[in-house]
Parts: C-alpha cells; sequence; structure tokens
C-alpha cells in the first residue's frame, strides 16, 4: 500500500496465476488490458508512445471495447469528487478475482446464516453480564464479500469523499482566475478524471479489504447499517484456519466483538458523528503543495490521460503536516482507540471463562493490527491515519482498571459525552487517570453526602410554619440559627 494519503500510489501487484495470455470479460471480474491495473486501458505495448497505438496493438475487440467504456465513464462522469459507480464496479471485480491464497467469493448457505445468527445471539447473552448497555442488533445477518462490498460503500462515501473534495478542489485553484474560464473544459476533465482515478483507487482498496475483514466494525467504526450485526462466514473460516482453535470458538469470539461494537454505536448517539467529524476536520486541514499539479496542467495533453495517473501514482498531492491535521488525526486515533479498547476489555470479560482459546484469539487479534493488518493499511492509504497499536492496548488497560475502580456502569457512563473520555494524554498514563477519576468521584461523593446530612437536620423545621398551631417553638432554638427553610 501506499504511505501517501487517499491511495495515490501504485495499485497492490496482480498474483501471478499464469493466465497472463487469457483475455477474460471485465464483468466477471478479469484482469485485462484495461483493466484495475491501468483503469485508463492504456498499456504499455510494443507500437511505440502513441497509447492508441499500444491499445489497438495489445487488445481483442472485446478489450477494446470495455476499454473505450471506461474512458468514456471517466470523461462524462459529472457527479461528485468520487466516481462511485466505478469505486463499486472495480471493488466487485477485486472480490470476484479471490484473495492471492485462491480463496473466492461464495455465495452464503443456509447453514452458515444459522451459524452467524446463533454465534451473534449468544454473544450477546454474555455480553448482558460484562457491560451496562444494552443490545444493539436489531438483526443479525451473514455476508459474502460482495455483499460487504454494497452494504458499506455509503460508509466509505461518507469517509472518503471530504478528503476527495478538498483535493479536487485543488485543480481549480492552480490557475489564476482569469485564466480558469478559458482552461475551463480542461479544468473540467481533470476534475472527471480526478474522480475516476479516486474511485480507481477505493475500489481496489475496498474491494481487497473485503477478502479479510471478518464483520462490520474491523476498523472501529460502523460501516454497515445501523443495528445490523454482520459476519462474513468465509472471511471467519479464513481467521482461525492456522490457530490450531476450534472454529466454533472463533466464530463466537469475533461475533463477541461484532455484538460489543453494536452496542456501542447504539447507545452512544454522539460517537459515530464524532468519528466520522474527526475525519471531516482532518480533510478541512489539507493544505496541497499545488507545484506538481501546476506542471501538470502546463503540460497536460489530452490524447494521453495516463498522465494524469501516472502524476497521481508519484504523490501529485503531498498534504502538509500542519498543526490542525495533528490535531484532526490526534483526535480521531484516540477516539478510535477508546472504541477498541473499550471492545477489547469487554469481550475478554465474557469471553476468559467460556472461551478456552479466549487469550489466544484476544493475542491473535492485537497482533493483527500490530502488524499493520489490512483494515489499518486500508485506512491509512484512504485517509492518512493508522491506528497506532500501542494506544489500543493502552485504552484496553484503562478500561479494564476503570472496571474494577467503578463497575460496569461507572465505566461505561463515560460514553455520556466526548468531554469524559480520556484523552491521549491519560493512554499515556492509564492508572493516572483511574485513580484521579477515583480521587474526584470520592469527593462528589463526600459533597452529596455532606449535602445529605445537611437535608436530614433540616427536615425537623418543616413543621415549624406551623409552630403556632402545634404550640411547639424549639425548632428555632436548636441550631442557633433560627428562621424558616429555604
Amino acid at each position: 500500500m501506499s504511505d501517501t494519503p487517499f491511495g495515490f500510489g501504485l495499485p497492490p501487484e496482480e498474483p501471478e496465476n499464469g493466465d497472463e495470455g487469457k483475455k477474460k470479460d471485465p464483468t466477471e471480474g478479469g484482469q485485462s488490458a484495461g483493466g484495475m491495473g491501468n483503469p485508463f486501458g492504456f498499456g504499455p505495448g510494443a507500437g511505440g508512445d502513441n497509447p492508441f497505438a499500444a491499445m489497438f496493438g495489445s487488445m481483442n475487440p472485446n478489450d477494446l471495447g470495455a476499454a473505450f467504456q471506461q474512458l468514456g465513464q471517466m470523461l462524462s462522469y459529472e457527479g461528485g469528487p468520487v466516481n462511485w459507480d466505478m469505486a463499486k464496479q472495480i471493488a466487485r471485480q477485486t472480490v470476484s478475482q479471490g484473495t492471492p491464497d485462491g480463496t473466492k467469493d461464495a455465495s452464503v448457505g443456509p447453514s452458515e446464516r444459522t451459524a452467524v445468527d446463533e454465534a451473534l445471539r449468544l454473544a450477546d447473552l454474555w455480553l448482558d453480564g460484562v457491560t451496562s448497555m444494552p443490545s444493539g442488533s436489531v438483526s443479525t445477518v451473514a455476508w459474502s464479500r460482495a455483499e460487504w462490498v454494497e452494504a458499506t460503500l455509503p460508509a466509505w462515501q461518507q469517509l472518503v469523499d471530504p478528503v476527495a473534495e478538498r483535493v479536487g478542489l485543488a485543480m481549480g485553484d492552480v490557475l489564476p482566475e482569469e485564466m480558469q474560464a478559458m482552461a475551463g473544459p480542461l479544468i473540467g476533465m481533470m476534475r472527471s478524471m480526478g474522480g475516476a482515478m479516486f474511485g480507481q483507487q477505493i475500489g481496489q482498496a475496498v474491494g481487497t479489504l473485503a477478502g479479510e475483514v471478518v464483520g462490520s466494525t474491523d476498523i472501529g467504526l460502523p460501516l454497515g447499517p445501523a443495528g445490523k450485526a454482520a459476519l462474513l462466514p468465509l472471511n471467519v473460516e479464513r481467521f482461525g484456519k492456522d490457530l490450531s482453535v476450534p472454529q466454533d470458538e472463533v466464530r463466537l469470539y469475533l461475533a463477541l466483538r461484532e455484538a460489543a461494537h453494536q452496542r456501542l454505536f447504539a447507545h452512544v448517539p454522539w460517537l459515530r458523528s464524532h468519528l466520522f467529524g474527526a475525519v471531516e476536520a482532518y480533510a478541512r486541514g489539507i493544505k496541497v503543495d499545488t507545484s506538481k499539479l501546476e506542471d501538470v496542467v502546463g503540460q497536460f495533453d489530452p490524447s494521453q490521460p495516463e498522465q494524469l495517473q501516472d502524476a497521481l501514482q508519484q504523490g501529485m498531492f503531498q498534504p502538509e503536516d500542519t498543526p490542525e491535521q495533528k490535531a484532526s488525526l490526534a483526535r480521531l486515533e484516540t477516539a478510535l482507540a477508546l472504541v477498541e479498547g473499550w471492545v477489547d476489555a469487554v469481550v475478554h470479560e465474557a469471553a476468559k471463562s467460556r472461551l478456552t482459546s479466549s487469550d489466544a484469539l484476544r493475542e491473535t487479534m492485537r497482533r493483527r493490527r500490530a502488524s499493520g493488518g489490512p483494515a489499518e493499511q486500508t485506512f491509512a492509504t484512504l485517509i492518512g491515519l493508522q491506528l497506532r497499536p500501542r494506544r489500543l492496548r493502552d485504552a484496553a488497560r484503562l478500561w479494564a482498571s476503570l472496571t474494577d475502580a467503578r463497575g460496569l456502569e461507572g465505566r461505561d457512563a463515560l460514553w455520556a459525552h466526548p468531554d469524559m473520555l480520556p484523552t491521549a494524554h491519560d493512554l499515556d498514563d492509564p492508572d493516572g487517570f483511574v485513580h484521579h477519576e477515583q480521587a474526584d468521584f470520592s469527593e462528589l461523593d463526600k459533597m452529596l453526602g455532606e449535602a445529605a446530612k445537611g437535608s436530614g437536620k433540616d427536615k425537623p423545621k418543616a413543621p415549624e410554619a406551623d409552630a403556632g398551631d402545634q404550640g411547639e417553638g424549639k425548632g428555632n432554638d436548636e441550631d442557633g440559627k433560627g428562621g424558616p427553610d429555604q
């Protein structure tokens, strides 16, 4: 994966399968000269530097028609900053090709759906005893990889569009205002092609990720529809393939994680907007160095649109490391770490006495994150963020310590408002945060206790307002203060 934000890098290499000379129908996910590796269909050929000559000399009629169709889509696209139709098409093509180990996507059978439904429902029952938050799952579903792509694209659009829009605006800001009207068609063409480029990169990333994820919340964000707990049976099986752990235990552990995420996002209403808002804030902070873009605009040849792709792959957009961006990324990193840490702690508490391999599964999941797993890599490629593994472990320890100190309700009460959550500094010193919170709540309890005692002393004063009726007037003299209650 590219280290530059938003996927401006070379797409992943296709696995060598010995079928290079075999042409496939693009609608069946085949990789041809006009496929995902080169979205324009202008592959290098022996016919010289002219891309059209290369294209004609190396394609059969089917590939040639697909290439022209794809080029037409790019030039005619007038939608938002990302061509999501193209992203969806390429993601589905990537899924249909299978994973590098040869695992192909397949429809989910009835027995698999039943197993997923039972695992998610049992997981919810186990979670009832380890969190004060009730179930957040309205329904359960078992997805194929293709179904995961379809279900999560709306969330990807919400995540990626703000970044793509900010970068796309840079294309129109390069030329002086008086020249923009003259260059309007060129800029429009570049934006259309840029939207297609973004769609190609995102489709490739999402399609690759579909071969790895096990549910709808693998990156700590709610990618699927609200209230729908989901697992991907094919990927669950692949996840546990080399673990020497019974498949039922693997499925149950991953169901616990999915169900825990669902509870958190269902009962912390501000959390989703807080996370997605941090991405938007990051996008607003992007400052693009347009020097490379200016060179490309000045030398751009409409007959060679692959020049724009080359510029994108070479890092034409290099966001500056501004204080605003640092703040946005730190905010998002911390929030994601708190989400994942809470889920880790809650799931461990629910599983440790029920699943014999819970410790091994927990460590496997943590190492998957620590090694820069596909979820983190894809997220970093799309919006320039990597979730630091150390944060996850520190956050899990903090939540576990809070459970011991304040109980389930006291721990979960911190999610009532974002200002109550631990900060990045608190993750550096979890014990300090817990002890500080204990002290604060001890002082609060003391104040409440004193108020209660004061209220108790005042209780006999209530009848004194009617002292004339009762013939009693002692109350005012007992504490030397006198006077009615206020």
